[in-house]
């Protein structure tokens, strides 16, 4: 099922956009996905997690933030009070925003690299949910000017989360700013054209201009995991997609994303996700 692109108006007086969504029946499976930076907080609800190739269980009190153009969204299963409606507190950041929000701010510095590493999606701890759920619940009380401080506090208490969970596997690389960037960058823009024919070190160290070693350092030190690691999670997050957005066989995608032998596949896709490829599409589908 092929994500819908939703088009978000974007206001002319706020730096960012609020919804108070409240369902009586449910909260729908709506596969969708948009440039916008969303901060969700869940409440009165249980049920599913849909975000990029994650799916798993969320309850009362669920705080997500998803990266920009992931697909997502929530399928509830049931209420925590049946009285009330399900309730998502939203919060839209337009990337623009995001990445002039340090420009002169340098306290900013923790919340910029925040929504760097949101790529994936970002669960946070349910002590950092609780703690600002009442600033959360008080904006849509507020006008345009008085929100921004508000927003500011939250978005700084979030950054300071050090349980903040990634949720996906695919892999969204960190925009951050530093003289690593033009080498990273061009390794990277070469992995993601050429995962599939499985590119030597010794290539990505020479379009880097770096020795092995300090290929592996900078992988390191800028997106915390191995090149061979980074591969893989691409490839199985890859599969993910193909797998939930087309109808190709499973052979059929093993070896699109770069995998000859469908047993290593279907090992290494079971060891991420902890569900085969044949199961997590199953799993996709009847949630539909």
């Amino acid at each position: 099922m092929k994500a819908v692109l939703q088009k978000i108006a974007r206001p002319t007086d706020a730096s960012s956009i609020l919804l108070d969504r409240r369902l009586d029946d449910c909260i729908p499976f709506q596969w969708h996905h948009h440039p916008e930076f969303e901060l969700t907080l869940t409440l009165n609800s249980r049920g599913q997690r849909f975000v990029g190739d994650h799916i798993g269980t969320y309850d009362d009190g669920d705080l997500v933030l998803v990266g920009s153009n992931l697909p997502h969204t929530w399928l509830s299963t049931s209420k925590v009070d049946e009285a009330a409606p399900h309730v998502a507190l939203v919060l839209w950041f337009h990337p623009e925003w995001v990445e002039r929000m340090q420009d002169g701010f340098v306290e900013l510095g923790a919340v910029r690299a925040m929504f760097d590493r949101s790529g994936p999606g970002l669960q946070f701890s349910p002590e950092t949910a609780q703690r600002i759920r009442p600033v959360f619940e008080r904006l849509r009380k507020l006008a345009p000017e008085e929100r921004l401080p508000d927003v500011l506090a939250l978005l700084t208490i979030l950054a300071r989360d050090q349980h903040a969970a990634p949720l996906s596997e695919r892999v969204v690389a960190p925009s951050g700013r530093s003289a690593d960037r033009g080498r990273l960058d061009r390794v990277l823009d070469h992995i993601h054209l050429a995962y599939a024919e499985n590119p030597s070190m010794g290539e990505l160290a020479d379009i880097a201009a770096l020795s092995l070693s300090g290929l592996h350092r900078l992988f390191l030190r800028h997106l915390d995991m191995p090149i061979s690691e980074y591969l893989m999670r691409l490839r199985i997050g890859e599969a993910c997609a193909l797998l939930s957005g087309t109808g190709k066989s499973i052979a059929h995608v093993a070896e699109t994303v770069g995998y000859r032998s469908i047993a290593n596949f279907n090992r290494q896709f079971k060891a991420q996700k902890g569900m085969t490829p044949r199961q997590f599409r199953q799993r996709f589908k009847a949630a539909r």
